[in-house]
């Protein structure tokens, strides 16, 4: 077996997938990525199937060396990246020929970042889903010493990038109405759409907390909830009255009352917000989601058609005398008007 070894790792790189879909009842959230478009990004770039799972990386990344040729790619929480001490694009795919070292740092913007190999990190599967869940037990954090044992990959050229939508830096998400919307008076909603948030500094795959000034956003009759599904994007009230945004690995029940949910296409924006990002609430209609949701789906489609040829900065090309730089050059010694003959 064959594919990426960890020589350092940060404190929390998992394996990541698009999670385990229809164990809701049975107690096992979903899971998977936190910014699934980033997934869906890296599966662009390196022309394969966005389910294939990648190495999620929150905060720092490590040290990789590739024990066979591969194809890797780049993209989410943008990352000081090199490979053997020559810096690299992120956003972008690049060719690992073994015995190369891959070195990625500390996240410069957003939480999370991605590594891609051709053809997937082939872990085992668990229930359907090479997904760590690391709330449920399922699987653990990469640590050195670990093999990513890379799949079958079909191939395809490298050295492309894809311009992505800035989502590192918060921003404002949609809402829709839930169940238990109404148990929050008028004034307490139209307060909660009209404050200014940050991203807390309490936040895991789990969820994240939300922080603002003043009072917070109480329901009526909240200690009388009875415990319901909840699921990712739900925003529950803590005791305090203080949002708190679940994401993929949230719990499946819950009884804090919940103002409502963050459409899924907003998600990724909320897992990348940083710490003291700002954040912004918009309620909107069913109707103003599902559009929102079919633009980000006619997104995703389009995202084959979207990586372009990296443009190489020369100093970053160590072989740069190899290429043929320059063709067609001329003597300036030599009038090319006799190679014509005088016919004119």
């Amino acid at each position: 077996m064959s594919g990426l070894r960890v020589h350092q790792a940060g404190p929390s790189c998992t394996v990541q997938d698009l999670g385990r879909p229809g164990y809701l009842d049975r107690g096992l959230s979903q899971g998977g990525a936190a910014d699934r478009l980033a997934l869906a990004e890296g599966a662009a770039l390196l022309g394969q199937d966005a389910g294939l799972a990648a190495l999620e990386i929150a905060g720092f990344g490590g040290v990789f060396e590739a024990e066979c040729d591969m194809r890797i790619a780049l993209t989410g929480a943008p990352m000081a990246a090199e490979i053997d001490g020559t810096r690299v694009a992120w956003n972008a795919s690049h060719a690992l020929y073994a015995g190369q070292r891959l070195g990625l740092g500390a996240v410069r913007a957003g939480s999370y970042g991605y590594l891609h190999l051709g053809g997937g990190i082939d872990a085992p599967q668990v229930l359907g889903a090479r997904a760590v869940h690391l709330a449920a037990g399922l699987g653990q954090a990469v640590a050195a010493g670990d093999l990513l044992p890379v799949g079958r990959d079909r191939g395809g050229e490298t050295g492309l990038h894809i311009e992505v939508e800035d989502r590192f830096a918060g921003g404002t998400l949609r809402v829709v109405e839930g169940f238990q919307t109404p148990l929050f008076s008028p004034e307490v909603r139209a307060r909660f759409a009209a404050t200014g948030f940050t991203r807390g500094a309490r936040a895991n795959r789990m969820g994240a907390a939300v922080e603002c000034p003043g009072e917070g956003f109480a329901a009526e009759e909240q200690l009388g909830i009875l415990s319901e599904i909840i699921v990712p994007g739900d925003i529950q009230m803590t005791g305090d009255g203080r949002p708190f945004v679940l994401l993929p690995e949230c719990q499946t029940t819950g009884g804090y009352p919940r103002i409502g949910t963050v459409i899924p296409c907003d998600l990724p924006r909320v897992a990348q917000a940083p710490a003291g990002a700002p954040l912004r609430f918009a309620f909107v209609s069913r109707e103003e989601a599902l559009a929102a949701e079919a633009r980000h789906a006619a997104h995703l489609a389009g995202l084959r058609r979207a990586p372009r040829p990296l443009v190489r900065h020369p100093g970053d090309i160590p072989d740069l005398l190899g290429y043929q730089l320059i063709s067609g050059a001329i003597s300036a010694h030599h009038d090319h008007h006799d190679d014509h003959g005088d016919n004119a």
